[in-house]
């Protein structure tokens, strides 16, 4: 647990990530939490968010462009693109390993509360699902997984897949490049962090109490 809890803290360290392969690593990461079931334990928000301020800040060559909005777009339509490919894996995985997936017993690797979480956030949203749970840590990992058990029609799936990507992504990223430069917002990461987990969850969270009620 100690060792997972210090890796977290890596990845929330611009630092950390310019010096251990930069925005290529928040690439795989991010691959990574949207479609693999190891991933769930990733924090997409936060490296969205801290990749748009690395970007605003660094002045070091590692970018295309010299200019940093430029910059922005590309990094961002990489971004899209990998949560996207992340998504199909999963819808993938899903779809030709289900009996695996369906099986009460729990596995290292694959909790039986994630499962029926992401299921039960299918069965209530359907296709929205795919979208909205961008924005939710854990679900995002097992809704496309999910959609890929139950046979979700593959060209809906894929709309909301790019949707998604393409609201959560353009959301969050900009949003750290305009307060990248900000020097209270560098001082006081971890508040903005926590802040900004709850600012994109809190709504659909919310939605889907008063919905049930």
């Amino acid at each position: 647990m100690d060792i997972l809890f210090e890796s977290f803290q890596h990845f929330l360290n611009p630092d950390w990530i310019m010096k251990n392969g930069g925005l290529y690593l928040v690439l795989l990461i991010l691959f990574i939490e949207t479609g693999i079931i190891i991933g769930f334990v990733l924090p997409g928000d936060p490296l969205l968010f801290i990749s748009g301020m690395v970007i605003a800040s660094t002045v070091e060559g590692h970018y295309p462009f010299e200019n940093e909005m430029l910059n922005l777009l590309f990094w961002s339509v990489l971004f899209m693109a990998s949560t996207i490919l992340g998504n199909f894996f999963g819808y993938w995985f899903g779809y030709k390993f289900g009996h695996i997936i369906n099986q009460k017993k729990d596995r290292w690797f694959l909790k039986r509360k994630h499962i029926n979480a992401a299921h039960e956030f299918y069965e209530k949203k359907g296709g929205f699902a795919i979208a909205i749970a961008r924005f939710l840590p854990v679900v995002r990992t097992f809704a496309p997984i999910t959609a890929g058990t139950v046979e979700m029609n593959f060209k809906t799936f894929s709309f909301y897949n790019v949707l998604g990507a393409v609201v959560w992504v353009g959301s969050i990223m900009p949003l750290g490049f305009i307060l990248g430069d900000n020097a209270w917002v560098k001082s006081n990461l971890e508040i903005i962090i926590i802040g900004l987990v709850c600012l994109v969850t809190a709504p659909v969270i919310v939605k889907l109490v008063f919905k049930k009620k």
